[in-house]
Protein backbone atom coordinates (compact mmCIF):
# COMPACT_ATOMS: atom_id res chain seq x y z
CA UNK A 1 0.00 0.00 0.00
CA UNK A 2 2.83 2.39 0.77
CA UNK A 3 3.99 2.42 -2.85
CA UNK A 4 0.55 3.39 -4.11
CA UNK A 5 -0.29 5.88 -1.34
CA UNK A 6 1.14 8.88 -3.19
CA UNK A 7 -0.68 8.01 -6.44
CA UNK A 8 -3.95 7.44 -4.55
CA UNK A 9 -3.65 10.85 -2.90
CA UNK A 10 -2.79 12.54 -6.22
CA UNK A 11 -5.67 10.99 -8.19
CA UNK A 12 -8.22 11.52 -5.42
CA UNK A 13 -7.19 15.08 -4.63
CA UNK A 14 -6.87 15.94 -8.33
CA UNK A 15 -10.44 14.82 -9.02
CA UNK A 16 -11.64 16.57 -5.87
CA UNK A 17 -9.99 19.85 -6.90
CA UNK A 18 -11.51 19.62 -10.38
CA UNK A 19 -14.98 19.08 -8.88
CA UNK A 20 -14.56 21.86 -6.30
CA UNK A 21 -13.42 24.21 -9.06
CA UNK A 22 -16.72 23.56 -10.84
CA UNK A 23 -18.95 24.17 -7.82
CA UNK A 24 -17.16 26.87 -5.83
CA UNK A 25 -15.69 30.20 -6.71
CA UNK A 26 -13.17 32.49 -5.06
CA UNK A 27 -13.70 35.21 -7.66
CA UNK A 28 -13.10 35.26 -11.38
CA UNK A 29 -12.45 32.13 -13.47
CA UNK A 30 -8.70 32.81 -13.50
CA UNK A 31 -8.63 33.08 -9.68
CA UNK A 32 -10.65 29.87 -9.32
CA UNK A 33 -8.24 28.03 -11.62
CA UNK A 34 -5.23 29.41 -9.77
CA UNK A 35 -6.57 28.21 -6.41
CA UNK A 36 -8.15 24.87 -7.34
CA UNK A 37 -5.86 23.77 -10.18
CA UNK A 38 -2.50 25.12 -9.04
CA UNK A 39 -2.29 26.24 -5.39
CA UNK A 40 -4.15 23.28 -3.86
CA UNK A 41 -2.22 20.68 -5.91
CA UNK A 42 1.06 22.34 -4.87
CA UNK A 43 -0.09 22.18 -1.24
CA UNK A 44 -0.70 18.43 -1.60
CA UNK A 45 2.70 17.98 -3.24
CA UNK A 46 4.31 19.70 -0.28
CA UNK A 47 2.26 17.59 2.17
CA UNK A 48 3.55 14.49 0.37
CA UNK A 49 7.06 15.89 0.97
CA UNK A 50 7.81 16.05 -2.71
CA UNK A 51 9.31 18.83 -4.78
CA UNK A 52 6.73 20.79 -6.85
CA UNK A 53 9.40 21.28 -9.52
CA UNK A 54 9.27 17.51 -10.14
CA UNK A 55 5.68 17.92 -11.36
CA UNK A 56 6.59 19.47 -14.69
CA UNK A 57 7.28 23.00 -13.46
CA UNK A 58 10.86 22.96 -14.73
CA UNK A 59 11.52 23.84 -18.39
CA UNK A 60 12.45 20.19 -18.86
CA UNK A 61 13.86 19.10 -22.19
CA UNK A 62 12.99 22.32 -23.99
CA UNK A 63 15.07 21.36 -27.02
CA UNK A 64 12.78 18.34 -27.37
CA UNK A 65 9.46 20.10 -26.83
CA UNK A 66 10.08 23.48 -28.49
CA UNK A 67 9.82 22.10 -32.07
CA UNK A 68 6.51 20.42 -31.18
CA UNK A 69 5.17 23.73 -29.90
CA UNK A 70 6.22 25.61 -33.04
CA UNK A 71 4.91 22.98 -35.48
CA UNK A 72 1.66 22.51 -33.54
CA UNK A 73 0.95 26.24 -33.49
CA UNK A 74 1.70 26.60 -37.21
CA UNK A 75 -0.51 23.63 -38.13
CA UNK A 76 -3.21 24.91 -35.79
CA UNK A 77 -3.55 28.30 -37.51
CA UNK A 78 -5.57 27.18 -40.57
CA UNK A 79 -7.43 24.57 -38.52
CA UNK A 80 -8.48 27.18 -35.97
CA UNK A 81 -9.51 29.61 -38.68
CA UNK A 82 -11.68 26.95 -40.33
CA UNK A 83 -13.14 25.86 -37.00
CA UNK A 84 -14.00 29.45 -36.13
CA UNK A 85 -16.35 29.42 -39.14
CA UNK A 86 -18.33 26.42 -37.85
CA UNK A 87 -21.66 27.69 -36.53
CA UNK A 88 -21.74 25.92 -33.16
CA UNK A 89 -18.18 26.94 -32.29
CA UNK A 90 -18.53 30.48 -33.62
CA UNK A 91 -21.75 31.18 -31.73
CA UNK A 92 -20.33 29.73 -28.50
CA UNK A 93 -17.15 31.84 -28.62
CA UNK A 94 -18.32 35.08 -30.20
CA UNK A 95 -18.52 37.82 -27.59
CA UNK A 96 -19.93 41.27 -28.18
CA UNK A 97 -17.21 43.88 -27.62
CA UNK A 98 -14.44 41.29 -27.26
CA UNK A 99 -11.44 42.95 -25.56
CA UNK A 100 -8.25 40.96 -26.16
CA UNK A 101 -6.25 43.18 -23.79
CA UNK A 102 -8.55 42.29 -20.89
CA UNK A 103 -9.09 38.67 -21.96
CA UNK A 104 -5.50 37.52 -22.63
CA UNK A 105 -3.96 38.00 -19.16
CA UNK A 106 -6.87 36.25 -17.46
CA UNK A 107 -6.95 33.29 -19.85
CA UNK A 108 -3.17 32.86 -19.68
CA UNK A 109 -3.36 32.42 -15.89
CA UNK A 110 -6.47 30.23 -16.13
CA UNK A 111 -5.10 27.89 -18.80
CA UNK A 112 -1.65 27.66 -17.22
CA UNK A 113 -3.37 26.46 -14.03
CA UNK A 114 -5.57 24.06 -16.04
CA UNK A 115 -2.52 22.64 -17.72
CA UNK A 116 -0.72 22.29 -14.43
CA UNK A 117 -3.39 20.08 -12.85
CA UNK A 118 -3.59 17.83 -15.93
CA UNK A 119 -0.14 17.87 -17.55
CA UNK A 120 1.74 18.63 -14.33
CA UNK A 121 0.09 17.33 -11.18
CA UNK A 122 -1.66 14.25 -12.59
CA UNK A 123 0.78 13.36 -15.37
CA UNK A 124 3.99 13.69 -13.38
CA UNK A 125 2.39 12.58 -10.12
CA UNK A 126 1.46 9.25 -11.73
CA UNK A 127 4.38 8.89 -14.14
CA UNK A 128 6.68 6.87 -11.91
CA UNK A 129 4.08 4.17 -11.31
CA UNK A 130 2.10 4.20 -14.58
CA UNK A 131 4.76 5.38 -17.07
CA UNK A 132 3.08 6.31 -20.40
CA UNK A 133 -0.26 5.20 -18.92
CA UNK A 134 -0.28 8.48 -17.01
CA UNK A 135 -0.90 10.18 -20.37
CA UNK A 136 -4.20 8.33 -20.68
CA UNK A 137 -5.19 8.96 -17.07
CA UNK A 138 -4.76 12.74 -17.30
CA UNK A 139 -6.70 12.89 -20.58
CA UNK A 140 -9.94 11.52 -19.08
CA UNK A 141 -10.74 14.37 -16.64
CA UNK A 142 -9.51 16.90 -19.23
CA UNK A 143 -12.17 15.66 -21.65
CA UNK A 144 -14.85 15.51 -18.96
CA UNK A 145 -14.29 19.15 -18.04
CA UNK A 146 -15.14 20.08 -21.63
CA UNK A 147 -18.62 18.57 -21.40
CA UNK A 148 -21.20 21.26 -22.08
CA UNK A 149 -19.05 22.95 -24.71
CA UNK A 150 -19.76 22.40 -28.43
CA UNK A 151 -19.67 18.72 -29.37
CA UNK A 152 -16.86 19.10 -31.90
CA UNK A 153 -14.64 20.79 -29.32
CA UNK A 154 -15.35 18.16 -26.68
CA UNK A 155 -14.57 15.32 -29.08
CA UNK A 156 -11.37 17.05 -30.19
CA UNK A 157 -10.14 17.13 -26.58
CA UNK A 158 -9.65 13.36 -26.68
CA UNK A 159 -6.78 13.39 -29.20
CA UNK A 160 -5.59 16.82 -27.99
CA UNK A 161 -5.51 15.66 -24.36
CA UNK A 162 -3.42 12.66 -25.38
CA UNK A 163 -1.16 14.79 -27.59
CA UNK A 164 -0.60 17.48 -24.95
CA UNK A 165 0.09 14.77 -22.38
CA UNK A 166 2.55 13.06 -24.72
CA UNK A 167 4.41 16.32 -25.47
CA UNK A 168 4.60 17.14 -21.75
CA UNK A 169 5.72 13.60 -20.90
CA UNK A 170 8.32 13.53 -23.66
CA UNK A 171 9.56 17.05 -22.88
CA UNK A 172 9.54 16.46 -19.10
CA UNK A 173 7.58 19.68 -18.54
CA UNK A 174 4.01 20.91 -18.51
CA UNK A 175 5.05 24.19 -20.18
CA UNK A 176 4.73 23.07 -23.82
CA UNK A 177 1.14 21.96 -23.19
CA UNK A 178 0.38 25.28 -21.52
CA UNK A 179 1.88 27.27 -24.40
CA UNK A 180 -0.03 25.27 -27.02
CA UNK A 181 -3.34 25.47 -25.14
CA UNK A 182 -3.00 29.22 -24.58
CA UNK A 183 -2.09 29.76 -28.24
CA UNK A 184 -5.08 27.75 -29.43
CA UNK A 185 -7.51 29.53 -27.13
CA UNK A 186 -6.40 33.09 -27.85
CA UNK A 187 -6.02 32.51 -31.59
CA UNK A 188 -9.46 30.94 -31.83
CA UNK A 189 -11.02 33.82 -29.89
CA UNK A 190 -9.38 36.30 -32.28
CA UNK A 191 -10.65 34.40 -35.33
CA UNK A 192 -14.16 34.04 -33.89
CA UNK A 193 -14.46 37.66 -32.81
CA UNK A 194 -12.36 39.78 -35.16
CA UNK A 195 -11.71 37.97 -38.44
Amino acid sequence: MKGSYSELVIVTSGVLFLVLGRYYSVGDDWADALVFYAALPVAVILLLRRNPLDFGLRPGEWRVWAPYVVVTCLVALPVLYGASRIGSLNSYYTVRGFDLGAYAPRIIVELAAWEFIFRGYLLFGLRKRFKEGSILVQMVPFVLLHLGKPELETISTIPMGLYLGWVAYRGNSFWPAAIIHIFINITFRIFANWV
